[in-house]
């Protein structure tokens, strides 16, 4: 059996886990542990920007108040305080690590996003993610105390179960993770673990998410024993381009920021001002994506149009680089004609519950980002937010390991992974077919709009499908596959679970069962 030991493991090698390793590395030995390559993860994804108080006219008030109403009055006021007063912080750092904003003259160049009542974007064109993916890597890479090993699918936690000495202690000890390349199971300890394993948008049939989102981290912090809060606020871009070539590809918020038009395909009615006349086009992603929804399924469409033609062509170009330059390879020019979008799933606004210090409910275990549940994001994510919440909880995270360092208890012999019972699998097809079954319900039942008949079928199969995923994880060796099946099934459980214990519409939840609003905003939080 092989593995390491470091004083900390970090799952996940996004915005957050490297955030986290960064700040760490400076007095501990750290191992960054990713699924696929580095750069699998959503952070390389995001085109829109980081949203931080820069301007003069601004106010961090502004910016607590927008991304409140946004969530609908589920956030936690002294979360979204917390992460908006640490913004200014972690833009000034991300220039430190050379990541190349946009600028105009002395300043950096600030976009709007729909939700946001200023400019208040910093970005790097519209591939802002991939641009602080290349910079936290490559100091992260150059950091003799942070090794790096990708190719590495985490199966479970480490607790007290798996010491040689059992206990019943629910304190992690690190993660049992499988060698994609050699096939081996290995142990990986550490006296501290970051969760930052990103969220579970691949339960959904259309998503923004790369292939490895199937909510890991989620699943196997719930079967350790931590708590899950708002799995059901599930949160649907509007405006994916449709394309059966090329899937999930994303047409930013920005579009519709600088001036981007919906229409219906077929008669060219721009139909946002029949549902919020007022915001139109820049109303909160929730709206929006319930409109093309309603368009779509109401007019028996594929899809609607997102038209920014009538804006100069040299803006949208300079404004749009990489996206016009997609757009073009696939006989669309974004300058003369309108794209053609659908909703996705798009960010896990749920997840594991955490506190300010970036703390989970299980001793030895600290999450940042995506998988988790930190109160900023509430029923509804405000654009350009979810970056700025892997910097702020990454640093949180490392922070409060540096501060309790002494009080950790040292690491006692762990057992190594059990695989005497099991066998080479035969039937591949089988995982197949239930990773295919589980996004098409999900996407039909579990939706934009919800009813209680619908999440309680989803609930059916999930029931069935539980029981034909565990006997066939108990009887083969794992492959990620295998792995990310039972996840993907688990963080499917937790959304129709949520959903079902959730009677009213609120944010990114809405059913036509409970169309209204209760007057207190209240978690779903689920206990193991």
């Amino acid at each position: 059996m092989t593995g390491t030991t470091h004083d900390v493991l970090i799952i996940g090698s996004g915005a957050a886990g490297l955030t986290a390793a960064l700040a760490l590395a400076e007095h501990k030995r750290v191992l960054v542990l990713a699924k696929g390559s580095l750069t699998g993860g959503s952070t390389a994804w995001a085109q829109g920007g980081i949203a931080a108080v820069l301007d003069a006219g601004d106010t961090f008030e502004n910016h607590v108040r927008d991304t409140m109403v946004a969530g609908a009055g589920l956030n936690r006021r002294e979360t979204v305080e917390f992460v908006i007063e640490n913004a200014p912080a972690s833009i000034d750092r991300l220039v430190e690590l050379g990541v190349p904003f946009n600028t105009e003259g002395e300043n950096l160049h600030l976009t709007r996003e729909g939700g946001h009542s200023h400019r208040r974007i910093v970005h790097v064109n519209d591939a802002t993610g991939w641009a602080v993916q290349e910079a936290l890597l490559k100091a992260a890479e150059a950091n003799p105390n942070i090794t790096m090993l990708p190719g590495r699918t985490c199966i479970d936690f480490i607790t007290g179960r798996h010491r040689e000495k059992f206990s019943a202690e629910g304190r992690v000890w690190g993660a049992y993770a499988l060698n994609e390349a050699t096939g081996q199971v290995e142990r990986h300890v550490a006296k501290a673990t970051i969760l930052a394993a990103g969220g579970a948008g691949r339960c959904y049939l259309f998503s923004t998410a790369p292939r490895g989102a199937t909510g890991d981290g989620i699943a196997m912090a719930w079967r350790a024993g931590a708590r899950v809060a708002n799995m059901e606020m599930m949160q649907f871009h509007p405006t994916c381009l449709y394309n059966l070539e090329v899937k999930n590809f994303l047409i930013t918020e920005a579009v519709r920021g600088e001036g981007g038009h919906l229409l219906h395909p077929e008669t060219g009615h721009r139909y946002m001002t029949d549902y919020d006349p007022e915001r139109m086009e820049l109303a909160p992603r929730d709206i929006v994506a319930r409109a093309n929804d309603d368009q779509i399924k109401r007019y028996g469409l594929d899809y609607v149009h997102l038209d920014i033609s009538h804006q100069p062509p040299e803006f949208v170009k300079e404004h749009f680089p990489n996206i016009y330059d997609k757009l073009i390879g696939l006989g669309i020019d974004m300058t003369k004609q309108p794209i053609p979008v659908v909703p996705a799933q798009h960010y896990t606004c749920g997840g594991v519950l955490i506190g300010l210090d970036a703390r989970t409910d299980l001793p030895g275990l600290w999450a940042a980002g995506e998988c988790t549940e930190s109160g900023l994001h509430g029923a509804n994510r405000l654009a350009s937010n979810s970056l700025l919440e892997c910097f702020v909880f990454g640093e949180a995270a490392a922070k409060d390991i540096l501060e309790s360092w002494g009080a950790l208890p040292e690491v006692p012999s762990i057992r190594e992974w059990d695989e005497s019972r099991v066998t080479d699998s035969d039937e591949e097809v089988v995982i197949k077919q239930n990773w295919t079954e589980i996004r098409r319900f999900m996407w039909n039942y579990v939706g934009i709009v919800r009813t209680t008949k619908r999440l309680e079928r989803a609930a059916n199969r999930i029931a069935l499908l539980k029981q034909e995923v565990e006997d066939y994880y108990g009887s083969f060796r794992v492959t990620t596959d295998l792995i990310e099946l039972r996840n993907l099934l688990q963080a499917a459980e937790l959304i129709v679970k949520s959903a079902l214990a959730r009677h009213e519409s609120r944010g990114l939840h809405y059913t036509l069962d409970y169309p209204e609003t209760d007057s207190v905003a209240r978690d779903t939080v689920l206990m193991p």
